[in-house]
């Protein structure tokens, strides 16, 4: 662990407050659910809770399926990074904070189709990811009792890609299968 150098006091109610360098370094929102860990030595750790992180095994079964289905590079990501990835290096993404743009994406609950052929603007998928590298995209929102939880990402480099009506389907109903299974 880190020292930071921030002490902060317990309220009447037992709360604490997260500075805001804090929240903001680990993009840890409002409503953000935090895990809380202890050990024998007395401490007291948060951690930002990941729902779809506890299903990585079942994302990268997914994200296997719709690589070898589809022929495009899937990804299944959290709110904050991508958690599973199939078809390309994961050192590409994984793992990385998402890019504004994506985030933006979720949070207009929609799936975008960006397809260069017939002018769309492709978008970084994390922040030190390269839009131009891409040829066709997809991103889709995944929802679970009405809160965006992550997204499926369906993404081609190949010259002339173009991403179809059923490779949207395909990637809107990975995201609401996921979606249900997280409200289970």
């Amino acid at each position: 662990m880190r020292a930071t150098g921030i002490v902060r006091r317990i309220d009447e109610l037992g709360r604490v407050v997260i500075p805001k360098e804090i929240r903001r370094t680990l993009r840890i929102r409002e409503g953000d659910p935090l895990e809380i860990f202890t050990d024998h030595d007395g401490e007291v750790v948060l951690k930002k809770y990941s729902p779809i992180g506890e299903i990585a095994a079942i994302a990268k079964d997914y994200t296997d399926s719709l690589y070898r289905t589809l022929g495009h590079v899937a990804c299944i990501s959290d709110r904050d990074a991508v958690v599973s990835i199939s078809g390309t290096s994961k050192k590409e993404l994984m793992e990385k904070p998402l890019s504004r743009e994506v985030e933006q994406i979720f949070q207009n609950r929609q799936t975008s189709v960006m397809n260069l052929i017939s002018g769309g603007k492709m978008v970084p998928i994390t922040t030190e990811d390269k839009p131009e590298q891409y040829t066709a995209q997809i991103i889709a929102p995944i929802l679970a009792d009405g809160e965006i939880i992550g997204g499926v990402i369906l993404l081609s480099k190949d010259a002339g890609a173009q991403m179809t009506d059923i490779d949207q389907k395909v990637v809107e109903t990975t995201a609401a299968i996921v979606g249900r299974q997280m409200e289970q």
